[in-house]
């Protein structure tokens, strides 16, 4: 039997096909599943065929996330998708690319490395860097892949001027002001001055003043009420200074969802694009679906006899005797070490236990209930596998964090395998 032959047996046998011409692995459902590894090359079939482990990128549910958000905007209102730390864990290529065609006009990213990656792919919309940048070098960089900075302060408007009268370059800027954060930006008091200052100064062309809320995902209103009107008032006196800029922006995806009076001319939702949400009490909002799913393979299974200890430091010892299933992914990968024997994994749409210390490489569940697992099997840590469903969000109430550090702790060497709903 020729190694093709092998590995189109071997792909069957697992649900998949395999496209020698397209290069790429198909579903048995007929929908594409591309998988990228490394953020930049394809995984190719024979790594493909012993993975042990990855993340899995729902780019259906990332359209209906992007276009629900579209709906609940008024058409006036532009969608700003963040992108940022590649797409949360997502990938920011291909989530780039499925935002934009699903109603999103703007990209927003932290670093221009991130921005630039997404130049070099081909994505030519408007894509903001929400980080500070101050190095000259950096800022030519801007320019030339055509990346709009945040101005923060004075000074480093100054230098961007001076640095883009060089180059003889204009640039887009974006004025970011403090009204609560207390993180980057200039003191919304001086936003007047701030505007001014900007606006005299050579090869910088004023496109928005924004701001960003701390405690839109709080139920208590309070200070989100306050920064609220320290943004009116910064407007209203750039509106009665004649310095107000064609795009003015505050909300983050609790604000997007929680109040309309957020939205102004655009809004940067991040964490609602991949189907989760800031606040439970948001779920009556949107009809989000969670877009990311983690899927390890079982690696071994044994039995073992009462009293036997379990991984490292025995934190878990057998009261019976037990069959186990060593599963490859561990917190290198992202599993956080902290939910050793809390974890539940999901197979063949049942709740199975974590055992023992989460490891580097591997975990152990206790597979008792299903005494007919074998090796090669998928387990689902994150996901849905028949009614059963584990998110983000029950991580990062085990940990007493957020669901945003969850999505965001996905190692790189966990392909990221895409299913779209169609063919493309």
């Amino acid at each position: 039997m020729g190694e093709e032959e092998q590995n189109s047996k071997f792909l069957s046998q697992v649900g998949l096909s395999y496209n020698f011409f397209a290069n790429s692995l198909w579903c048995d459902t007929g929908d594409r599943m591309v998988i990228d590894y490394d953020s930049s090359q394809r995984l190719g079939l024979v790594q493909a065929e012993y993975q042990r482990a990855w993340v899995e990128i729902d780019l259906a549910a990332l359209q209906h996330n992007t276009q629900q958000l579209r709906q609940w905007l008024q058409p006036n209102v532009q969608l700003m998708a963040v992108v940022k730390a590649d797409a949360y864990g997502h990938g920011a290529i291909r989530v780039a690319e499925t935002v934009l065609a699903a109603g999103a006009s703007w990209l927003a990213v932290a670093t221009s490395q991130e921005g630039i990656q997404l130049r070099r792919a081909g994505i030519a919309a408007p894509l903001l860097v929400l980080g500070a940048i101050n190095a000259p070098a950096e800022i030519a960089a801007l320019a030339t892949w055509q990346l709009q900075p945040t101005l923060c302060t004075p000074q480093q408007a100054l230098v961007f001027s001076e640095t883009l009268a060089a180059l003889r370059q204009t640039l887009p800027v974006h004025l970011n002001l403090d009204t609560g954060m207390s993180r980057l930006g200039t003191p919304w008091m001086q936003a007047v001055e701030f505007t001014q200052f900007v606006r005299q100064l050579p090869y910088l062309e004023l496109t928005s003043v924004y701001s960003h809320l701390a405690t839109a995902d709080d139920p208590d209103p309070t200070f989100l009420s306050v920064q609220q009107q320290r943004f009116e008032e910064a407007i209203a006196q750039l509106r009665a200074a004649g310095l107000t800029p064609p795009l003015l922006h505050l909300a983050n995806s609790a604000g997007t969802l929680r109040d309309r009076t957020l939205h102004y001319d655009l809004v940067r939702p991040g964490l609602a694009i991949y189907g989760l949400y800031p606040n439970p009490e948001q779920r009556h909002v949107l009809p989000l679906r969670p877009v990311l799913q983690v899927r390890a393979r079982v690696t071994q299974v044994k039995t073992i006899a009462a009293g036997t200890g379990v991984s490292y430091g025995h934190r878990y010892v057998s009261d019976r005797e037990q069959r186990i299933a060593i599963i490859g992914i561990g917190y290198a990968d992202g599993v956080p070490r902290n939910l050793s024997n809390r974890l539940q994994a999901l197979v063949r749409g049942q709740r199975l236990r974590q055992i023992g210390a989460v490891t580097m490489d591997q975990i152990m569940i206790d597979a008792s209930p299903l005494p007919d697992l074998q090796p090669g099997e998928v387990v689902t840590l994150l996901g849905e596998d028949g009614q059963e469903a584990i998110t983000a969000e029950d991580w990062a109430a085990m940990l007493g964090t957020i669901s945003w550090e969850i999505l965001c702790g996905f190692k790189p060497r966990l392909p990221r395998v895409y299913r779209a709903a169609e063919c493309s």
